[in-house]
């Protein structure tokens, strides 16, 4: 049997923290900042994990 190769796109997307949550980018960071507002974008700024469900989707898909 072949190995089983990992989804890259997710690679690259996703962080495996050591308590097993699963790290995530958030939206609207690129550029263009100045018309949101300083709660959003403070909001923004902390950490974001997914859910149980998704997190255990992702998992299969990088290991």
């Amino acid at each position: 049997m072949p190995k089983m190769k990992s989804v890259k796109a997710a690679v690259k997307r996703f962080r495996v923290k050591k308590s097993g949550k699963v790290k995530r980018g958030t939206a609207f960071r690129s550029h263009i900042l100045t018309k949101q507002d300083a709660a959003t974008r403070r909001e923004q700024n902390s950490p974001k994990y997914l859910s149980k469900t998704d997190a255990a989707n992702v998992k299969e898909m990088i290991v």
